[in-house]
């Protein structure tokens, strides 16, 4: 890191840091936060009964729209203009950042669970809950906050808003991954039962071929009507070696077939994740790039278009984020126990991100992060604070336990706003 935490322990305990005062660091930790505080507040007011504009279906639509176009749109303009092939090998950690922070995150909620045995059987739900954050919307909404300030730390704000933007886009497709895999397999209810503690309904067996009774009788076959002698081949070689090359080909659209049908049913096939492919895919080759991507492009009028839809995100999530938090925890929070509540939110907001302090000053003296770049930086630090992953919450209703989910990130996403200030002033003294 460009400073150590002894450094910066010392340096806050005299009031300051070199070359940036500590109002200086609170305003740019803090006014982020605000922003972000204070549309979700007019989301939260605007779903209030109130004045009861954004109802349950609306806010259903307004998460659609953004999941489905918003995103996607920002994901391919950002990422996509600012990605090479160059960059890509140098960013290469940023992916692995995120598998390592979900390890990290549920060895220490596996530590937590153990130690304060939540209600059966919530186990699982709980080292899922402290082990996965949110690496896409709240950390592209503050990057855009930050860097929305002119002086603010990371120089130019263009630059700034466009390399953070591209850092987080990059590691989406993981997430994305981990959550439709690992979280849906540790979300999944004690077997024969679900999280209410009722007996699940037994789903009937199909008999496999292996132990139906073939019905001999029905198709009665006759050994004596082939007029064609047993030595004659049937087909010529010609139409061998045809059928050969149309068997290879179904084969081959067979096992194409297969992978679609096998990531949309683990439901890899998400609009990020497609745009952030796209991205990638046109921003290495230059030829596409220059073709697509870039100001001067014939094509850029599309690249333009996403750009004008991206910016819709931010403030569309957040309102969304702001009118999901006027229904309240609900009675998941009884279900759970106050214990429970209180050590998930703490083992998230507090536990987690110390270990990803550890875990970028480590890979940091590794040789792993391109030197210089305090963006890349402060984007691994920021992906290890997040509050819990709205996307497990999302998995956690498919799996039956939605109304815990949703107080846990009520609960988590109320105390957030608190832990993220604390942590960015910290980030921020320790890179600058």
């Amino acid at each position: 890191m460009e400073r150590s935490l002894l450094e910066v322990l010392a340096t806050a305990a005299q009031g300051g840091t070199e070359g940036t005062s500590v109002l200086s660091m609170l305003k740019y930790a803090v006014l982020p936060i605000a922003k972000v505080f204070t549309v979700c507040f007019m989301g939260f007011l605007m779903a209030s009964k109130y004045v009861n504009i954004l109802q349950p279906n609306g806010r259903k639509l307004l998460n659609g729209l953004v999941f489905s176009l918003l995103l996607p749109c920002l994901i391919f303009s950002q990422l996509g203009r600012a990605i090479t092939i160059e960059k890509m090998i140098q960013w290469w950690y940023i992916p692995v950042n995120i598998v390592v922070g979900a390890v990290s995150g549920s060895l220490i909620g596996f530590v937590v669970a153990s130690i304060i045995r939540p209600p059966y059987p919530y186990f699982k739900f709980t080292v899922i809950h402290i082990g996965i954050g949110n690496i896409g919307n709240i950390p592209l909404v503050l990057i855009a906050a930050l860097c929305r300030d002119p002086s603010n730390p990371f120089g130019d704000s263009d630059k700034c808003n466009q390399d953070g933007n591209a850092y987080i886009s990059f590691g989406q497709w993981v997430g994305a991954i981990i959550v439709y895999t690992y979280v849906f397999k540790m979300l999944a209810p004690p077997p024969g039962q679900t999280f209410d503690g009722s007996e699940e309904d037994g789903i009937p067996i199909k008999a496999s071929g292996e132990n139906t009774v073939p019905q001999v009788g029905k198709y009665p076959m006759n050994t004596n009507s082939s007029t064609v002698p047993e030595n004659e081949p049937l087909l010529s070689a010609g139409e061998v070696q045809k059928e050969r090359a149309t068997s290879v080909g179904t084969k081959i659209m067979g096992y194409v077939k297969c992978v679609v049908k096998f990531l949309k049913d683990k439901q890899l096939l998400q609009p990020p994740i497609i745009a952030s492919a796209f991205a990638i895919a046109i921003g290495v080759i230059p030829f596409l790039k220059n073709f697509v991507l870039t100001d001067d492009a014939p094509l850029f009028f599309f690249t333009d278009s996403c750009l004008i839809l991206g910016e819709a995100m931010i403030p569309c999530i957040l309102l969304a984020v702001g009118g999901n938090l006027v229904d309240g925890p609900g009675e998941g929070s009884k279900r759970l126990g106050v214990r429970t509540t209180v050590a998930i939110i703490f083992a998230r907001l507090v536990l987690v991100p110390l270990a990803g302090v550890g875990i970028t000053m480590l890979v940091d003296k590794l040789g792993f992060i391109p030197e210089g770049d305090r963006m890349f930086k402060f984007v691994l630090l920021l992906q290890h604070s997040m509050p819990t992953s709205v996307l497990s919450g999302a998995v956690a209703n498919l799996r039956g336990c939605g109304k815990e989910s949703a107080a846990i990130l009520f609960w988590v996403h109320i105390f957030a706003v608190f832990s993220m200030a604390g942590w960015i002033i910290f980030y921020l003294s320790l890179l600058f």
